[in-house]
């Protein structure tokens, strides 16, 4: 919390900022014990994959796997995917025409697939799952004192970073799903677009030294979100959302479930 809020995100980023200082404050006043946590981009089961406002890591899943079955002829899995989860009205009911529209609006089509910006941002990515491991941890093993170095004087950014502190780019981010999903047609970004932030890497010293570390890396959960994504049977998707952290006081021992952190990743399409 020492250097300038990225502009885009200045809004966002103050809503979170009060959340954390207001935990911390009410700790230092009143001797209450919230610890306030703040995750990466997560990423997992029951995420959003609604193409008009999912995050970037299920929506370049569910991109990649239409143009796939795009390139295959593989209308009946097209068919099913959108009526599990319509595009801007357009269903498995809808007319061919109708389909290859909407999917080409979104840059999907039998040949290629097209993405914003240049590739090159670099994102942390955290299986969902995890995160709700590391939350219970903290709420089982850390208290607010645990947070700052003894003997501070001016006690503050007491929140604990919950990452894995690994990068990747959206390029190669792309390419590891081209190779999980086996699609053959070509990736292509389109510099025209926003990239957004580009870095975004936690600091989780605080939190290793605590005693937690991630256990998947990129590689295995983008594996594992594949699988799920396609046996996913229910009939209705369930998508879930939520804010960027998450704080807990020792009295409220209650944790989040892991589906209801898949959400909560913030990036660009």
């Amino acid at each position: 919390l020492t250097s300038p809020l990225e502009y885009t995100n200045e809004p966002y980023a103050i809503a979170k900022i009060a959340g954390l200082k207001m935990c911390e404050s009410f700790n230092l006043q009143y001797g209450t014990n919230y610890i306030a946590v703040m995750p990466t981009n997560l990423y997992g089961p029951n995420d959003n994959f609604d193409l008009e406002r999912s995050h970037v890591l299920p929506a370049m899943i569910r991109k990649i796997h239409l143009a796939k079955c795009l390139n295959e002829g593989d209308w009946e899995n097209i068919r099913y995917d959108l009526d599990m989860r319509p595009v801007e009205g357009i269903n498995g009911e809808s007319r061919t025409e109708e389909i290859l529209a909407v999917l080409k609006s979104y840059g999907i089509s039998k040949d290629g697939v097209e993405l914003w910006g240049t590739g090159t941002p670099l994102r942390e990515f955290l299986w969902s799952e995890e995160m709700a491991d590391a939350s219970v941890f903290i709420m089982e093993h850390v208290d607010f004192k645990d947070t700052y170095r003894p003997g501070t004087k001016e006690i503050r950014n007491c929140h604990i970073n919950i990452g894995t502190g690994k990068e990747i780019s959206i390029a190669d981010l792309a390419h590891l799903i081209v190779k999980e999903t086996g699609y053959k047609g070509s990736i292509t970004f389109n510099p025209e677009k926003p990239d957004g932030t580009m870095r975004k890497l936690t600091d989780v010293t605080k939190l290793h030294e605590l005693g937690w570390h991630h256990k998947i890396d990129i590689e295995e959960g983008v594996h594992k979100m594949y699988q799920w994504y396609l046996e996913y049977k229910k009939n209705k998707e369930h998508t879930c959302y939520g804010n960027s952290y998450r704080y807990h006081g020792r009295r409220h021992r209650k944790p989040l479930l892991a589906h209801e952190y898949a959400g909560m990743s913030q990036t660009v399409h």
